[in-house]
């Protein structure tokens, strides 16, 4: 089999009956096909931030402290991670058909042993499968819409794919906040098997039946799956255990970083140079697809980071409840679905790089919003910001994925799908890392530079604990001496409280920063071809 016929897309020519005469309109049965699809999609994104609202209950639930909380959140992304690459692969031996069937069956499956487990190993192991086997359905979605859409109906299909990526992560918690108030924790995991199961009934129906190619897995690049999984798994633990251990101070991190250094040169070189590569690099090389990949990356950073900030800031620092967070979190949601079904619209009258980059600013604007915030910055104080973001999410996805996809052959657009998909997930993953990181490092920062103001010598500080002091004798506290100690111990956590607030306002500011220059990439870019917008050029 040549080449160009194993890196193809997993859903040419047979992957779904095609009856449309019209070449300019796709039939009924694709658009029931890609609609269920995008059901997959939106609940495999969905699940990446559902339980971020709930992490504090679900920590509780499972016996295990806040800081290794952030593993609930990143095993499930890498699961994805490593999958969606694969996904062409797989679909190619085992037929697109199968392999969405039994990939949504099994999400399903694992999403409900999620809330069956009882410790922090067996959790990440339900999330990390449920992540595999969700993270198909992202790409899929996606190679449908370039696959089996004409051209002028793709930007419909891409504003769908918007709303999934883009509405999901910022509804997720929401969700996720409002089950587990009134229901427990455990809920969450349940809300996938009713969509799930209307999927793979339609799906069931409408994609077409194909035979196996297990033949192909002789030829799999499978050295190449191989450092490719050890290496991004590998990253992903440095990241995530690196604020904790002192980064390169640990040696457990030191040959983590190691192992995901070399490992992932490795797979570089082998894709560069293998016959039949599971990931082809080499289409990066194209202008608008190398530099809408860069865009990707930090758009998945900000994305995904900042769905990990809000909950992580509104619960540590102003202590609301999941169900309280989720309310917050709604207002970055809710506007999408009335602003994202016009960018098609848009995309036939404005230059689609255009759009994009006034998005990714207003997604910055508001992320630059919040560099200021103190004690008093709760909920209320996130709601313009909200807003604003939420009419940049709107507005950046689609366009970023036409110029990014738009300018790739239509037989690469599978390949191109899963780099894309895996380098905006992967951004993601480190975005929640380092902003975590960032958070801890800036709030010891702070701390210190508050603490060397906070002196018992001064006059003020005095008569400040002196009136907490007065506070805790009111309240019940008759002796002096244990009054004015619980007066120093809750003037120190005022300080670390101030202190953490401006670690957030700081992490806020770098996804301001990602986001300024996710917008200069996309201007990298060539212009699209075909229609004004370039949504549905090739």
């Amino acid at each position: 089999m040549s080449d160009l016929a194993l890196s193809s897309p997993a859903s040419p020519p047979r992957a779904l009956a095609t009856a449309s005469v019209n070449p300019d309109r796709a039939s009924t049965a694709v658009w029931i096909s890609v609609l269920a699809a995008m059901i997959g999609a939106f609940m495999a994104i969905l699940n990446i931030q559902i339980t971020n609202a709930s992490l504090l209950n679900i920590e509780g639930g499972i016996g295990t402290g806040v800081d290794n909380g952030s593993w609930i959140s990143t095993s499930y992304l890498i699961g994805e991670i490593v999958v969606i690459p694969l996904t062409d692969y797989l679909s190619r031996v085992f037929s697109f058909r199968r392999i969405m069937i039994s990939h949504a069956v099994l999400f399903a499956l694992f999403s409900v042993a999620c809330a069956f487990t009882h410790d922090l190993p067996s959790m990440i192991a339900m999330r990390g499968l449920q992540g595999f086997f969700g993270g198909v359905l992202i790409p899929m979605a996606f190679t449908l819409v370039f696959t089996k859409l004409p051209k002028p109906q793709q930007p419909i299909g891409l504003a769908m794919f918007a709303l999934a990526v883009t509405f999901a992560p910022a509804i997720g918690p929401t969700i996720g906040g409002y089950l587990t108030e009134n229901y427990g924790w455990q809920t969450i995991f349940f809300v996938n098997v009713i969509p799930t199961a209307v999927m793979v009934g339609v799906l069931y129906f409408t994609l077409e039946r194909q035979s196996t190619q297990l033949g192909l897995l002789r030829e799999g690049d499978w050295l190449g799956i191989i450092t490719m999984a050890i290496g991004l798994s590998a990253l992903q633990a440095v990241l995530e255990e690196g604020n904790k251990d002192d980064w390169f101070g640990s040696p457990f991190i030191v040959k983590l970083a190691i192992v995901a250094a070399v490992s992932l040169t490795l797979f570089v070189w082998i894709e560069l140079v293998v016959e039949k590569p599971l990931i082809r690099l080499r289409l990066l090389t194209q202008r608008s697809f190398g530099f809408g990949t860069i865009s990707a990356v930090f758009v998945g950073f900000a994305l995904f980071g900042s769905v990990y900030l809000l909950p992580a800031y509104l619960g540590q620092v102003q202590r609301y409840n999941a169900e309280q967070i989720g309310q917050v979190l709604a207002w970055t949601g809710l506007p999408q679905l009335i602003l994202i079904p016009l960018v098609p619209k848009l995309m036939q009258r404005f230059d689609a790089r255009l759009i994009a980059f006034v998005g990714m600013m207003l997604f910055a604007v508001s992320s630059f919003m919040n560099i200021a915030m103190s004690l008093d910055y709760s909920g209320d104080q996130f709601f313009i910001p909200n807003i604003v973001r939420a009419v940049g999410q709107a507005l950046m996805l689609a366009p970023l994925s036409a110029v990014s996809l738009g300018s790739v052959a239509p037989q690469d657009a599978a390949a191109a799908s899963g780099i894309s998909n895996m380098m905006r997930n992967l951004g993601g993953a480190i975005g929640t890392a380092l902003l975590s990181t960032i958070v801890t490092k800036r709030e010891q920062f702070h701390s210190n530079i508050i603490g060397q103001s906070v002196d018992l010598g001064r006059e003020e500080v005095r008569a400040r604990i002196a009136e907490i002091t007065g506070y805790f004798q009111s309240h019940g506290v008759v002796d002096p001496a244990t009054a004015h100690h619980q007066a120093i111990v809750a003037l120190g956590n005022i300080v670390r409280r101030q202190a953490l607030v401006l670690g957030f306002s700081d992490a806020f500011a770098v996804i301001g920063i990602v986001l300024v220059l996710a917008a200069i990439a996309i201007l990298l870019t060539g212009k699209p071809k075909g229609t004004a917008g370039g949504g549905a050029a090739h």
